[in-house]
């Protein structure tokens, strides 16, 4: 369910000092009363490599999921990279993911019970959270994620400027649009929360080690991946089978030795802490607003004002020095000066007051500001958990019992597409990449995020072969995973525009002409994006059959399948194309690139079969519509595009102006189509003569914009936005895709019987069409059945062929989801606190019996 906005959304919670600790400076004391110089062992069967708070957090949760043969190894005392300075906020608002809103929900129960189990306090004090609005974008945003979050257990109301001032008096509120109040949400002591949760590991088995410095990780070749044999430290060697990289900052270097991809960058991070202001009380609640770049709570009397300033600065590009403890970094005062200002303006009270210290230190970004989890697609035992973005605070306890229940049941049990480690590509490890994606990151901590908003930086990184051309076709780029990809067109020769807007934009009236096109004559869509893998050799068709829940068929077709897990979750949805039994295409999105390769390279194990990586080599012309057969008769007459003779999932190489062109019939739109796979090299000269072709046909080129309100129309799927690794194929709603009967099974299948056995799925993914035409659906909105939430969109757009918002979503009944259960209630969608009935059906709202796809 990864959403198309910031996967956290508004947020604070970074840098800063440990809440009741002296402003500056870690409570030294505790670290060391608390520190533990034990023997190394020799060997262990999981290795925790990081002593701040996820560390401990990831020891703590090994322990009481039953795994005590742990060892925490922490290269100079707990906390002594970033927990020591952080701010210390628990706050839940601002996510429109489901993960994150549970794993923060579960961090503050957490921090506020543990001290009973531990005897050592973690200082959680429940003061509520105040979160400003100060314009029209940022309250539609607010409300939206506060009807999300309040589905998922989160107690928030939406309060007036003037109840806001009665909230948190010290601030100015009479020029804000609105905000929000979280009573539940509060303070924790980052130094102290580590140290109970260092305390309640031991307890249960876990050996604490201080002063080692791991320098590597050592592995075995396991087929074409590694697996975990041990890590070398300082102070020697420990054998073991899981490896589990909390180590902060220094997480991406520590990785990159055995070529596991972590792209996390440290960055400066500000906070100040005044002298005593007058009228600032211990319980007064953190304040947040993003617009004016800060937050603001209580310390020793006076306030911290921390800030996420639009315009950062990454720190040490080139790598963190290794004896970097309890370290500060020199501000750039000149930079901050004019942010911090604006941020210090919305409490006038602060005026004339003195500032007792100014503090500057390192946190660490990812570039799409969700944290990197899970395990290593090429190292088998090998788990990382850093990068957590300035809150890992307020991450840690739900990202520990996460990453332990991972480790110990094999399979994660929450959503994980948006966090998975798995989804980093090599090119963001370079200097310049991290360097300049970090401090535009950063700073967009606390921006809007409306839709439509694109970062600037690590743009173009990869580029379609047909780039050129659809630019003079006038394409708006939008980045696909550092790929530079047309999201509409302005028409040839102009230059096009878009403004973020939570409505409908202008340029709207080009995607509707575009998604028209494709069903009314046709389409062409540049997919050259697209993860493409050949996968060769003898016993290449074994290892595909494998992994697929669907039958392979015969050589000249496709197969569209999921790839489950042992569990039954939808690990991926993709095509593979049988050319011939010893040469298959596996076709599956940009963001499934890392993790569809890593399952393919540990299915194939000790098989007689190579995987390839041809993504950049061959680009993907996706022609759809129902003029599109006409089409290519007149680009490549000396081929049968008949019915008959070229079926639907038919696959064969044709010459198209000149090139050999692998042709497929499938489409992701619901039409009558062809995906067409041509070597980079000929791709521009096969793209102008389609369009030359079709011009008399009805032709044009299409975007993303379409694609994405096309499918969603036919209700195709789309892994990692609809379905994700805790659907079954009953609840994704690809029972079709799945031969259950198929000679030597597939990975999963045993799970999959399972669940046919014990009734109607309780969850489901159903197609939504809103009846009202004005209003827009992109993702979050509740989906209420008389009256009643029973889930949420988790892909939006807007059915131009419906007339209305259209989307795919996950609903829940404890009893069962079934056509009956949903023709039966009353359905309406919430869309920012407005209510509008919605039709909401298992079968596609376009098309249901696919007469147009066989046409």
């Amino acid at each position: 369910m990864s959403p198309p906005l910031d996967e956290e959304g508004p947020r604070g919670g970074g840098g800063g000092v440990a809440a009741g600790g002296r402003a500056g400076t870690p409570d030294v004391g505790i670290v060391a009363r608390m520190s533990t110089r034990a023997a190394l062992p020799s060997r262990a069967r999981v290795v925790v490599i990081g002593g701040g708070v996820i560390g401990t957090s990831i020891a703590y949760h090994l322990a009481h999921a039953g795994e005590t043969d742990v060892v925490l190894l922490e290269r100079d005392r707990l906390t002594s990279g970033t927990t020591w300075h952080a701010a210390g906020l628990m706050t839940c608002f601002g996510s429109f993911s489901e993960t994150s809103t549970r794993l923060r929900l579960y961090s503050r129960d957490l921090y506020g019970r543990l001290e009973a189990e531990t005897g050592q306090a973690t200082g959680f004090r429940a003061v509520g959270l105040v979160e400003a609005a100060a314009d029209a974008d940022r309250l539609e945003e607010y409300r939206r994620v506060a009807t999300f979050q309040r589905r998922l257990g989160l107690e928030v109301d939406e309060v007036s400027p003037a109840e806001m001032a009665a909230l948190f008096p010290l601030a100015r509120t009479d020029d804000l649009a609105g905000g929000f109040h979280v009573p539940g949400d509060g303070r924790v002591n980052p130094v102290d929360l580590t140290m109970s949760l260092a305390k309640g590991a031991r307890a249960l088995g876990v050996r604490v080690v201080e002063g080692v410095r791991v320098e590597g990780v050592r592995t075995r070749p396991r087929g074409l991946v590694e697996e975990v044999t041990g890590v070398d430290t300082d102070r020697g060697a420990i054998e073991c089978e899981v490896v589990v990289n909390a180590a902060g900052m220094w997480a991406r270097e520590l990785a990159g030795r055995n070529g596991v991809v972590v792209p996390n960058q440290a960055a400066e991070h500000y906070y100040l802490v005044t002298e005593p202001v007058d009228g600032m009380s211990p319980d007064a609640p953190v304040f947040e607003d993003p617009a004016a770049y800060g937050y603001y709570r209580e310390e020793g009397g006076g306030m911290m004002v921390g800030l996420f300033e639009p315009e950062a600065a990454a720190w040490k590009v080139d790598g963190i020095p290794p004896d970097f403890s309890f370290g500060t970094i020199a501000p750039d005062t000149d930079r901050v000066g004019p942010f911090l200002e604006k941020a210090m303006a919305r409490i006038p009270a602060l005026d004339g007051v003195g500032i007792r210290t100014f503090f500057c230190g390192p946190e660490s970004f990812t570039p799409d500001l969700a944290p990197a989890v899970g395990e290593a697609p090429g190292v088998h035992g090998y788990f990382v958990c850093a990068g957590l973005n300035s809150v890992g605070i307020l991450s840690a306890g739900g990202l520990g019992r996460i990453v332990a229940h991972w480790v110990v049941a094999g399979r994660p049990d929450v959503d994980v597409t948006g966090i998975d480690v798995a989804r980093f590509r090599d090119w963001q490890l370079r200097p310049e990449h991290r360097r300049a994606r970090t401090a535009e990151v950063l700073g967009t901590v606390y921006a809007a995020h409306t839709p439509g908003v694109q970062l600037a930086s690590s743009r173009g990184v990869l580029r379609s072969p047909v780039h050129d051309a659809t630019v003079a076709a006038g394409a708006y780029l939008r980045d696909v995973s550092g790929w530079d990809a047309p999201a509409w067109y302005a028409g040839p020769g102009e230059r096009p525009k878009a403004e973020p807007t939570w409505g409908r934009a202008p340029w709207a009236a080009h995607w509707e002409a575009e998604h028209r096109a494709v069903r009314e004559a046709a389409g062409l869509f540049d997919m050259s994006f697209m993860t493409k893998l050949a996968v060769r050799g003898p016993d290449a068709l074994r290892v595909l059959d494998r992994l697929s829940a669907g039958d392979l068929g015969r050589d000249g077709r496709i197969t569209y399948t999921p790839w489950l897990g042992a569990d039954g979750g939808v690990d991926a949805d993709l095509t593979v194309t049988r050319l011939a039994a010893d040469d298959l295409l596996v076709v599956a999105s940009d963001t499934a690139h890392g993790r569809v390769l890593g399952m393919l390279r540990r299915g194939v194990g000790e098989a007689r079969a190579t995987v390839t990586d041809v993504t950049e080599e061959v680009a993907l012309l996706s022609l759809q519509g129902p003029a599109s057969r006409a089409v290519l008769r007149d680009v490549a007459p000396d081929t049968d595009w008949s019915g008959e003779a070229f079926a639907f999932r038919d696959a064969r190489r044709v010459r198209v102006a000149g090139a050999e062109v692998l042709a497929v019939r499938i489409t992701y739109v619901g039409e009558l189509g062809w995906e067409l796979y041509v070597p980079a090299g000929q791709a521009t000269a096969v793209w102008d003569a389609l369009l030359a072709a079709g011009a008399e046909h009805g032709l044009r080129p299409a975007g993303l914009a379409a694609l994405g309100s096309l499918r969603l129309e036919k209700g195709y799927r789309d892994h990692g936005h609809d379905l994700d690794n805790t659907d079954d194929v009953r609840s994704a709603g690809l029972g079709f895709a799945v031969a259950l009967d198929k000679p030597g099974g597939f990975v999963g299948r045993e799970a999959t019987l399972a669940a046919r056995e014990q009734g109607a799925p309780t969850h489901r993914i159903v197609s939504v069409v809103v009846r009202d035409p004005e209003p827009m659906l992109w993702h979050g909105e509740v989906l209420l059945r008389d009256g009643v939430p029973v889930g949420d969109v988790r892909s939006g757009s807007y059915g131009w062929t419906l007339g209305g918002a259209v989307g795919l979503a996950g609903v829940e009944h404890p009893e069962g989801v079934t056509a009956a259960w949903l023709a039966e209630g009353g359905w309406e969608v919430d869309v920012a606190g407005r209510r509008y009935p919605a039709a909401v059906s298992l079968r596609p709202p376009y098309d249901p019996t696919s007469a147009r796809v066989r046409g």
